[in-house]
């Protein structure tokens, strides 16, 4: 095992520009970048080096990405970052559903990728950390009294705007789906009500939110499901 501090990122993407660019990128913003140019050497480079998070593209030469990420969570808990081409959406839904933290559409600006995962694995090492009351700005939502509480004051929440908040709340900075929010909260026969969830969401932010039709705190991944954030 390397002997380097720095975190470590494992690449699987089967475009040799990708590395090109990537590699040096992640090395200038002071992580160890590791390579697989495929699904098979993704999966064996996690088991070997137990990266720190993974950036995986979905469109493998030699089996699908979703694959890949089905069979890393077997043994693997650490940070997921999907790459996916713009006209992928239904794969993109699939795969966070199937686990990943996170996506970055391709074409992609590397800024925005350093953004996302400096975000998972924050989130990742508050996780591993004893959980405390979770304090997002002013909001600050305390799971284990079930208190949620803002600039102070306590936010009344109907049982359902609470336990939507709560889910939210235990994967902060991660996309959750629509169909992961609605069958949490609401149940497998209603996996397909979004309109259940627009409707919460926003009574939400309403009561969460600075201004709520400029949202800071719950934000909406559009076609995908939403996250919640540091403002």
């Amino acid at each position: 095992m390397s002997s380097d501090p720095r975190q470590r990122i494992l690449v699987i993407d089967d475009e040799p520009q990708i590395h090109r660019f990537l590699g040096p990128a992640l090395d200038a913003a002071g992580y160890e970048p590791l390579r697989a140019d495929s699904g098979q050497e993704g999966l064996r480079g996690i088991a070997l080096w137990s990266p720190d998070a993974v950036v995986l593209d979905l469109g493998l030469p030699d089996m699908d990405g979703k694959q890949v990420l089905e069979k890393a969570r077997a043994f693997y808990d650490g940070p997921i970052l999907i790459l996916s081409a713009r006209d992928r959406e239904v794969e993109k839904i699939e795969a966070l559903d199937k686990g990943a933290n996170d996506y970055v559409e391709k074409p992609f600006g590397v800024g925005e990728l350093l953004a996302r995962l400096r975000a998972a694995l924050r989130h990742a090492g508050k996780a591993a950390a004893p959980q405390g009351p979770i304090r997002l700005g002013k909001v600050e939502i305390d799971l284990d009294k079930r208190l949620v509480t803002r600039g102070g004051e306590k936010v009344g929440l109907s049982p359902k705007e609470y336990a939507l908040l709560a889910r939210l709340a235990t994967s902060v900075g991660k996309v959750l789906t629509q169909k992961e929010l609605l069958v949490a909260v609401w149940g497998p026969s209603h996996a397909q009500d979004s309109q259940y969830l627009r409707v919460f969401v926003g009574q939400l932010r309403q009561k969460l939110e600075a201004e709520p039709s400029h949202p800071r705190l719950i934000l909406t991944e559009p076609g995908i499901g939403y996250r919640l954030v540091e403002p």
